[in-house]
């Protein structure tokens, strides 16, 4: 049947301009509150002025579909269901439909349309302007969708919902492997470090093993599409974020290559705040990053080096911010930071042993990461297999 067959209503929302945003008020549904599987997303809301809101018009009530008029070309199409009364408006970017439930579940109207936007008709037919797609209300109510008896929806719908409740519990699951492997190494360093003094390891200031340089402070208008990269907080743990260049002559002290230890003192904890052995060639370092200098008089497994300090500059900012947000440790600090310093063979035994833990961890969340895909293509295979007439 045509969707103007089975919809009794169709109201589409309203615009408002980022001027009336406020921090409480109503809120206000934009495209990205429509999730990918049929649920509302509301991680990320925005509220406007309620006075602004008529609410007898806009409000949402328990089944109705919440469609995406318009978005990019490869997202248009996607709709949710609403599974409580909700005081909210929503934007004109969204179609508010309300079914004849004598004909259709409204659930069963969400996994058409769902299963409509998976197959790309909704790229095929919308309307596309520079950046942007639509569908309008007319070319709503002309959709043809399968419609079976209300029993068999019924019956259809319940056995999704099973079949996506135990995707749920893996996704839970998943995730719960996936912060695990994230602490191994955490759990790994703690143990190896907290045995210091029972080995009667000699602990060391920073200051006393290494020089810590400063980069170049460089302005935007020295930067060049050539030579030296730069390299900044941001280079330090994602190789695809994209260099700017110094083409021209810097001193000496500036300049990295590989091998070399570098220490960010300003960042995010588990990316770029902490120690890192650079291996991405040569470069010049900007002023948010020391470059590590090793006295010759002490003997100190680079390796080593960025292990223990990345765990007690971890210890720190645990105790100080709790070990979220951005984080910046002063210099002085840095040099004031004690490690444990073991023999050098004991170092190098320590570095084999948190190395076979960093690569299991590695593995797990590499592996974790896979199956996210995998779970994500059951919701698909499960949505064919009801429209090819197979559930």
């Amino acid at each position: 049947m045509r969707w103007g067959e089975v919809v009794t209503h169709i109201q589409s929302g309203f615009a408002c301009s980022k001027k009336y945003e406020t921090k409480n008020g109503i809120p206000h549904l934009r495209p990205n509150n429509i999730g990918f599987n049929g649920e509302l997303d509301l991680s990320k809301l925005v509220h406007i002025p309620a006075e602004i809101v008529d609410l007898t018009k806009y409000s949402l009530k328990k089944g109705d579909v919440l469609f995406n008029n318009t978005n990019s070309k490869e997202l248009v199409g996607r709709a949710a269901l609403i599974t409580q009364d909700l005081d909210y408006g929503f934007s004109n970017h969204i179609t508010r439909l309300r079914v004849n439930k004598e004909l259709i579940t409204p659930l069963w109207m969400v996994l058409t349309v769902n299963y409509l936007w998976l197959q790309g008709y909704f790229l095929k037919i919308c309307q596309k302007w520079i950046g942007q797609a639509g569908v309008n209300t007319k070319m709503l109510k002309s959709i043809q969708i399968p419609l079976p008896p209300l029993p068999e929806q019924k019956r259809i719908v319940a056995r999704i919902e099973a079949l996506f409740s135990k995707i749920d519990e893996i996704k839970r699951l998943r995730k719960e492997a996936n912060d695990l492997a994230k602490t191994l190494l955490q759990s790994a360093l703690h143990e190896v470090f907290s045995k210091a003094d029972e080995k009667e390891w000699r602990w060391v200031r920073l200051g006393e093993v290494v020089q810590l340089i400063n980069g170049k402070a460089f302005r935007p208008s020295e930067w060049s599409d050539t030579g030296l990269p730069i390299i900044r907080i941001q280079n330090l743990n994602d190789p695809n974020k994209p260099f700017n260049y110094c083409n021209f002559k810097v001193p000496r002290k500036y300049i990295i290559d590989n091998g070399d230890i570098l220490l960010s003192w300003s960042g995010t904890p588990g990316t770029s705040f902490g120690a890192h052995k650079w291996n991405r060639g040569k470069g010049v370092l900007n002023q948010h990053i020391f470059k590590v200098i090793f006295k010759k008089e002490w003997e100190v497994n680079k390796d080593y080096f960025v292990y223990s300090v990345n765990h007690k500059l971890n210890e720190l900012i645990q105790k100080a911010h709790g070990g979220v947000g951005l984080q910046h440790v002063t210099k002085k600090k840095i040099q004031e930071l004690q490690i444990p310093l073991p023999s050098l063979p004991e170092q190098k035994r320590i570095i084999a042993y948190l190395g076979t833990i960093q690569q299991k961890a590695q593995a797990l969340q590499k592996l974790q990461t896979e199956t996210e895909k995998e779970i994500e293509r059951l919701r698909e295979a499960i949505l064919h297999k009801v429209f090819r007439g197979e559930l």
